[in-house]
């Protein structure tokens, strides 16, 4: 196999329609031409606008294949045609589109771009914002326009290059006036529908904000291979630090209101856990609801594990490229200062640079805190302190006693002198309470111990007393030394605990992805990067832990301890589980469509069992007593036998039929034929069998882009299903109207109507919901409408009728709408979608 660089592909994504997308695309392939590209234009869509028309002189233009598709001729972009010209760069408009079905194409137009990115070949495309998969809802509720051509994000994502055309909304409304988008007798439905200004507005919002992100990845890419560590203010981000104490609201609504100052400014929340770090000792229940909220203002939530907490605070800062920095003021009182050294706001802001720290005041600030000691290890300056003070604190106490000499016996002072030693065990450990003792017994046996002023040594009782006292002092200091490595040793597990309870969490929730618990392991313990792989790596700076019967994960950066080796090792058996979960997961889904398929034959049989039988057993009990030669009919009788063998095998036909459509439907290969249609001539057909039925006024309704055979079957069922529940005397009335470039079709009753739970079954196969009589048919017409419906790019939803009753709506495209609004929408068929 040739070794085949994989071509690049740029996009030109369009905030609207007519920004100029397919304008800057052709421009571009001019450019790369004179510069001395092989460049191709391998599908254009031009709309007719001349402007664009020019672009497309001087450039190659590969012929387009004419696809032949229920006996009309379309044309398409011929995939082997340009793959067998090879250029350097391929210009295809319209990633979206839907090919016409048949000649084995790809169903979709970037699945044909795929394949030529795979050859070599750099493709230049255009889409517009409505097309993307992921805003596909949020158009619709704006424009009030369903998209029925989608691309997916991911393509659009993985694209090499991203380029926005953007236009502000008066001036798209005026190129729109002047005759450069549309045709002249379409400009004023347009401008007073899809291109009312908010409609733009928001699709360039929409646009704008999806780049945006798009970008930041690229950003953020860039910096990780880079190694850039100083901040880069493209935008603002808040990360507000958390405790799990009483004043994180306060701190966290702080935040949020800095981070909505400017538009697109992002909430980050992170926690750091650890024994000596700001969640230890805290429950989760705190967290938890700090959490909720950060979620509930827009912001996420982090999890970070670190050996210091203002260095992780930074560090986590930098990686996120953030602007501020957001802190509570301490809670310890001024003495826990004095004796503990700088707290983390203050070391946070010394290491900050160029990240803005915010002090936040709270109503615990300063009085005391819940937190264990600051620090895992003795600090440099308590290293320090702790041997000074053994020496400095026994002679200032000596001194002090010295004033006061005949008012205390050698006991107190004794004492006092002990208390001294536990001060300076507390303050530097063991070796300083060691310095200390000794430093005491020596002041002691000179200053107070009989003859003073001179050391005394010979008398047993007094050396005896000094040696008692160095071994008190002594077990005293490692007793209260023990007693604070105790303490930060519980308060690490609790941290391990605190980490892992949120964690577990967050996958309870079900909101992680293998990616996102991936990207979470490496955010939690500060590194590089983490990932899956089969078999642990064997290189410097690697930390791999196993994560499931031939899964690693491993993660490179930082030599970890081995107590957060141990978090790790959870870590990894969460990740192990996630992707079992996907496994299972996975194989549900394909089991799933075999269930369905077999549900589908078990209700198929039972409901054929009885339906079909029927008319069959009475069409052929009419002809087995015409061929009687036993009997002797009369012209009516024969007459009537006819005319029931006939309505019988009439009623088998139409079964048939609907189970074969639905089958096709299933199955994708349902061919139409769309061409504009006027509701005049199918209304008429599909009513003819329902007196019960009344058409309303259809003047002034637009032709709309259908399969009339198809149309009348649907309207049909439609009618008959509203027939069966409309009580007797009452009529079914079916009207029209027109809208954004739609014909909604509203079949109305009069019947019971439909329970909330019955909604969702409303459109499955073989349900007859609310029929008590049996021998109404397989229970097919619903779903069959519905599935023609959205094959013909229409759609159809129950509505409840004021007053009691059920109405039916299917909306369609205006015919005119489609062809110049989304040109290949008649196209887009043969799927059911």
């Amino acid at each position: 196999m040739n070794d085949v660089r994989p071509g690049r592909l740029k996009v030109y994504l369009g905030a609207a329609p007519g920004v100029g997308k397919t304008f800057r695309m052709l421009d571009e392939g001019r450019r790369r031409a004179v510069r001395g590209a092989d460049v191709v234009v391998g599908f254009a869509e031009c709309h007719g606008r001349r402007q664009t028309e020019t672009m497309l002189e001087g450039l190659e233009i590969v012929p387009r294949a004419r696809c032949e598709y229920r006996e009309g001729v379309f044309p398409e972009m011929d995939l082997d045609a340009v793959l067998a010209r090879r250029p350097d760069v391929a210009l295809v408009d319209e990633l979206a589109h839907t090919n016409v079905p048949g000649g084995g194409r790809n169903p979709k137009r970037w699945q044909d771009i795929e394949r030529l990115l795979a050859a070599g070949i750099d493709v230049i495309t255009a889409v517009n914002i409505q097309h993307l998969e992921s805003l596909k809802d949020v158009v619709e509720k704006i424009t009030g326009v369903p998209q029925h051509e989608t691309v997916p994000d991911e393509v659009v994502r993985r694209a090499h290059q991203i380029e926005l055309v953007d236009m502000p909304p008066e001036g798209l409304r005026r190129r729109m006036a002047h005759g450069n988008i549309y045709a002249p007798e379409k400009i004023d439905a347009a401008l007073a529908n899809y291109f009312r200004t908010g409609n733009l507005t928001a699709l360039r919002q929409l646009a704008l904000l999806w780049v945006a992100d798009r970008v930041d990845e690229a950003l953020h890419t860039y910096r990780a291979e880079h190694a850039i560590g100083r901040v880069w203010e493209t935008r603002e981000r808040v990360v507000v630090a958390l405790t799990g104490g009483p004043e994180g609201d306060t701190l966290i609504r702080r935040a949020a209101r800095i981070a909505a100052r400017s538009a697109g400014g992002d909430l980050l929340a992170v926690h750091v856990a650890r024994s000596d770090g700001l969640a230890a000792g805290v429950s989760h229940a705190s967290l938890a609801r700090q959490r909720r909220l950060v979620e509930d203002l827009g912001g996420s939530y982090h999890s970070v594990v670190g050996d210091d907490v203002a260095t992780t605070l930074v560090e986590f800062a930098r990686a996120e490229n953030a602007t501020q920095l957001v802190l509570g003021t301490s809670r310890r009182g001024r003495l826990e200062r004095f004796l503990t050294g700088p707290g983390t706001g203050e070391t946070v802001t010394a290491l900050s640079g160029d990240i803005d720290v915010h002090r936040v005041t709270h109503e615990r600030a300063g009085r005391g805190t819940l937190l264990p000691s600051r620090r895992r290890t003795l600090s440099t300056a308590r290293m320090i302190a702790g041997p000074v003070a053994g020496l400095v604190l026994p002679v200032l106490l000596t001194v002090a006693l010295a004033q006061v000499r005949g008012t205390l016996n050698l006991t107190s002072e004794a004492l006092l002198f002990l208390l001294a030693v536990v001060g300076v065990a507390c303050i530097g450990g063991v070796t300083s309470a060691v310095i200390a003792s000794v430093t005491a017994s020596l002041l002691l046996n000179y200053w107070f111990i009989p003859p003073i002023g001179q050391f005394t040594l010979n008398d047993p009782n007094a050396l005896l007393a000094l040696a008692v006292f160095a071994v008190v002092a002594a077990i005293v200091a490692a007793a209260v030394d023990r007693s604070l490595r105790l303490s930060r040793r519980s308060a690490r597990a609790a941290a391990e605990a605190e980490t892992m309870s949120s964690l577990a969490g967050s996958i309870v929730r079900g909101g992680q992805t293998i990616p996102a618990l991936l990207e979470r392991t490496r955010e939690t313990f500060g590194m590089e990067s983490a990932e899956l792989v089969d078999e642990p790596p064997d290189a410097e700076g690697v930390t791999a832990v196993p994560a499931g019967p031939g899964a690693f994960l491993a993660l490179r950066g930082r030599s970890l301890s081995s107590s957060e080796r141990r978090v790790l090792a959870a870590f990894a058996a969460h990740v192990g589980s996630a992707v079992e979960r996907a496994r299972l997961a996975e194989a549900a889904a394909e089991v799933e469509p075999v269930k369905a398929a077999d549900r589908m034959r078990t209700a198929l049989l039972r409901a054929v069992g009885h339906d079909l039988r029927t008319p069959l057993a009475a069409g052929w009990a009419a002809v087995t007593s015409l061929r009687s030669r036993d009997v002797q009919f009369s012209a009516e009788d024969r007459d009537e036998l006819l005319a029931t063998a006939d309505e019988s095998m009439a009623k088998l036909n139409r079964l048939v039929e609907n189970l074969l459509d639905l089958s096709r439907l299933e199955a994708g290969v349902l061919t139409l034929k769309l061409r504009a249609t006027a509701l005049e001539e199918v209304l008429p057909t599909a009513l003819a069998d329902f007196p019960e039925a009344e058409a309303g006024n259809l003047e002034d309704i637009p032709v709309v882009l259908v399969d009339p055979p198809l149309l009348e079957r649907v309207i049909a069922n439609l009618v008959g299903n509203a027939v069966r529940h409309t009580p007797s005397g009452s009529k079914v009335l079916v009207t029209a109207s027109a809208l954004a470039g739609r014909v909604e079709v509203r079949v109305v009753d009069r019947g019971p109507g439909l329970p909330p739970t019955g909604r969702d079954r409303l459109f499955e196969p073989f349900q007859r919901l609310g029929d008590t009589d049996n021998t109404t048919g397989l229970g097919l017409g619903l779903a069959l409408s519905k599935g023609l419906a959205e094959a013909m790019n229409g759609t159809l939803t129950p509505e409840d009728t004021p007053g009691g009753g059920l109405t039916m709506v299917l909306s369609l495209s205006v015919a005119e709408a489609a062809e110049h609004g989304c040109p290949q929408s008649a196209h887009s068929v043969g799927g059911g979608s």
